[in-house]
């Protein structure tokens, strides 16, 4: 049995009465819109609500694709019936478990048709509306925009996190990005190929998207709290994401540590030559002279730590390369609800075009 025909979503539906949109338009989008959803339940039906009004002020053809990252609430049912509702616009990709938000915009990059592509969280932090804001920018001749979160709505502790990240961050990789939380950024075609063609398991979109563009800029943008829910992203969580963006794309943590050893090593010594003359100069028979020369603690207190640090550093490096040569799928995509395409014979030419399922395995 097929994965479509095992779904609960039929096969096929008829597309709205409303409907007029040219299908070859669809094909060839001028703007897509990737949102990866995880649990969001509660705020769906608002971001349905804005998002669609939104992209039609806008005057474009347009699809939207959401990616729902192994969601254990209604977000799936929701998402199938927005697509029911907007199949000329509207695409879903289902994953089979939780992969991480990265991996779900990836998979959304390697869906999309459109020329233009915009990330937005579904949470709605960033309002749609601001959408327009970034495509102007790309107007001037930008070829990747960020944005930048006028006021922030978060914790404290967030703001100060991300402002200490943000820093050391540029500092090692040479990155320049000013808000590197904020996921409402837009990117162009070439830009976006490109990332879907990087094969890397762990990775930073908005970071390695700046590493490929030729002429990136940055445009403030709204930010208000949560419309429902809570932030997917555990304290934890957001360390880890930083430490993925500097080992990522920067050998400067390597680099650091090696200098640190070099740097221990040299106070260790001549803190072991300091002691070892002072013991010499007051001792009082050769018995104590030979007992001098060793002096465990000094050197352990030093070493031993140094060594742990440069371990555990190494691992980090070793353990993206034991993820990488591994090979195995970034994620495996349950199914797929887009609208289908039939070909049509020159008697039905004219004829609507039906909506259905598509679906996917193990393919990526």
């Amino acid at each position: 049995m097929s994965i479509a025909s095992a779904l609960p979503w039929p096969r096929f539906s008829p597309r709205p009465a409303h409907d007029n949109r040219d299908m070859t338009t669809m094909t060839h989008p001028q703007l897509s819109i990737v949102i990866p959803v995880y649990n969001e339940e509660a705020g769906l039906p608002a971001l349905f609500a804005r998002l669609y009004p939104a992209l039609d002020a806008l005057q474009v053809s347009y699809e939207v694709i959401f990616v729902n990252d192994g969601s254990r609430d209604q977000s799936a049912a929701l998402l199938r019936t927005q697509w029911e509702a907007r199949p000329d616009v509207t695409r879903v990709v289902l994953f089979n478990a939780n992969y991480g938000q990265h991996t779900a915009i990836i998979a959304g990059f390697e869906r999309c048709r459109g020329g233009r592509i915009v990330t937005l969280d579904a949470d709605l932090q960033n309002p749609p509306e601001e959408i327009g804001m970034l495509l102007r920018a790309m107007d001037a001749g930008h070829d990747y925009v960020g944005g930048v979160r006028r006021t922030r709505e978060d914790s404290w502790w967030r703001r100060v996190a991300s402002r200490a990240m943000n820093r050391l961050r540029e500092r090692l990789t040479h990155i320049v990005m000013t808000d590197q939380g904020c996921m409402l950024r837009a990117y162009s075609r070439e830009i976006v190929a490109a990332i879907a063609a990087s094969r890397e398991v762990s990775t930073y979109i908005p970071a390695l998207a700046y590493t490929y563009a030729h002429n990136p800029t940055e445009v403030e943008v709204a930010h208000a709290e949560r419309a429902a829910g809570e932030s997917k992203y555990s304290f934890y969580e957001l360390i880890r994401l930083n430490f993925d963006l500097v080992t990522g794309f920067s050998l400067v943590p390597l680099q650091i540590g090696s200098m640190f050893g070099m740097l221990v090593s040299a106070l260790a010594l001549a803190s072991y030559v300091i002691v070892i003359a002072y013991r010499l100069y007051h001792v009082e028979d050769w018995h104590d002279a030979l007992a001098v020369f060793w002096d465990r603690d000094i050197l352990a207190f030093f070493l031993i730590g140094m060594l742990l640090f440069g371990v555990g550093l190494l691992g980090e490096y070793v353990g993206r390369i034991y993820q990488q040569v591994r090979e195995r799928p970034r994620y495996t995509v349950r199914a797929v609800l887009e609208a289908v395409e039939r070909p049509a014979s020159s008697v039905e030419r004219s004829a609507p075009i039906a909506t259905g399922v598509s679906a996917e395995r193990n393919d990526v």
